[in-house]
């Protein structure tokens, strides 16, 4: 088993989202990295456990919820290992946010 990989543009979300939570609560930022850790492991294990969103973004792209936390994980079901393209919190607006995706 492979755990899913980030790729960097969802590096880069889960570096903003870690800063912007550790400011507040330092535990919680790492408590954070935990829950996408084990997601990420969790993916790997079951890539088609996600939910597919077809108004959002078009299969393969599947999305999943970091437990927790109000963030969602974008990603392909069908690479090998799954990429995870995306890490957002919730209140975003994902049709704006994942435009390039329905393309």
């Amino acid at each position: 088993m492979t755990a899913a990989v980030l790729s960097p543009q969802a590096r880069r979300d889960v570096l903003e989202a870690v800063h912007w939570i550790a400011a507040d609560n330092p535990a919680a930022a790492r408590a954070f990295r935990d829950a996408l850790r084990t997601l990420a492991a969790d993916i790997g294990r079951y890539p088609e456990s996600g939910v597919l969103r077809s108004e959002l973004a078009p299969a393969p792209y599947r999305f999943a919820l970091l437990a927790g936390f109000p963030y969602i994980a974008v990603y392909n079901a069908t690479r090998s290992p799954p990429l995870i393209l995306r890490v957002l919190h919730g209140a975003r607006d994902m049709p704006d946010v994942l435009r390039d995706l329905m393309g």
